[in-house]
């Protein structure tokens, strides 16, 4: 999908999610996680595919995000289900770094 396909959202800033840390949201009824990784913005559905569990507080092991209840890994660029027991991928948005201003893809209708 292009750009195009999207509407982008301001939901932070820069400095608002330093490196490390973490924002949770909900946009149209969707929970997402953003992770600052080095510099570098992912921001992906917020349930494990397993079991609808939260996965955002789910340790981070380069580029994957393990799930805190069963140890489910997702890889954080692409949104695909690495090992088991997951075996459905979860969402992953688009991020858009404007300035200072952190942006979030949601698909146009």
């Amino acid at each position: 999908m292009s750009n195009e396909d999207y509407v982008f959202l301001k939901v932070a800033t820069r400095d608002e999610i330093p490196v490390g840390e973490r924002l949770f949201l909900e946009i149209n009824n969707e929970p997402i996680v953003i992770i600052n990784l080095a510099g570098t913005f992912f921001a992906v559905g917020d349930v494990c595919t397993h079991d609808e569990g939260p996965l955002g507080d789910g340790e981070i092991d380069g580029y994957q995000i393990i799930c805190p209840r069963h140890g489910a890994r997702f890889d954080l660029r692409t949104g695909k289900a690495l090992t088991l027991p997951a075996v459905v991928d979860i969402p992953v948005y688009p991020v858009r770094i404007e300035g200072n201003d952190v942006f979030i893809g949601i698909k146009r209708a």
